[in-house]
């Protein structure tokens, strides 16, 4: 799929915020001059198309209680694509990506709990039969990340 103009606005402006409304995708559709279908259709699309990976709010794990940690596994390579479908189908594995390095599986586990991610850790070795090395963060920082589209 390649996107157009439209579809890098809606990127470019959903990235710093979403109304929090009765119909937030009619709000959003309207300040980009779409309608509230044709928004949907092309988060859609993009989503289908694997341009975007997901849309929804990124909310605070640990303000609300639970936890985030970066975690990373040494995979055979020949096993991948096997052991990638395993480990996202945890619903607690937010992020997973690929690396050129040893440990070439690198993945977040956000939890409702600190102690979910030892645990959620633990069945993800038992699912794997492989070890996973977490990484939990020792200090905040807060660098407006955004994508330009």
């Amino acid at each position: 799929m390649e996107i157009d103009d439209t579809d890098r606005r809606i990127i470019n402006s959903l990235q710093s915020g979403f109304p929090v409304a009765k119909r937030p995708f009619a709000e959003a559709a309207e300040q980009l001059g779409l309608t509230e279908a044709d928004l949907i259709a092309r988060l859609a699309a993009m989503k289908s198309a694997g341009v975007i990976t997901r849309f929804g709010p990124f909310l605070d794990a640990a303000a609300m209680g639970g936890a985030f940690c970066l975690c990373a596994m040494e995979i055979p390579q020949d096993q991948f694509e096997e052991m990638t479908k395993i480990v996202n189908a945890f619903d607690e594995v937010a992020h997973n990506y690929a690396r050129d390095h040893r440990l070439n599986m690198w993945f977040v586990l956000a939890t409702e709990t600190p102690e979910g991610i030892g645990a959620t850790a633990s069945r993800i070795e038992e699912a794997t039969g492989l070890p996973v090395y977490q990484f939990p963060k020792l200090k905040e920082f807060f660098i407006g990340f955004r994508v330009a589209a």
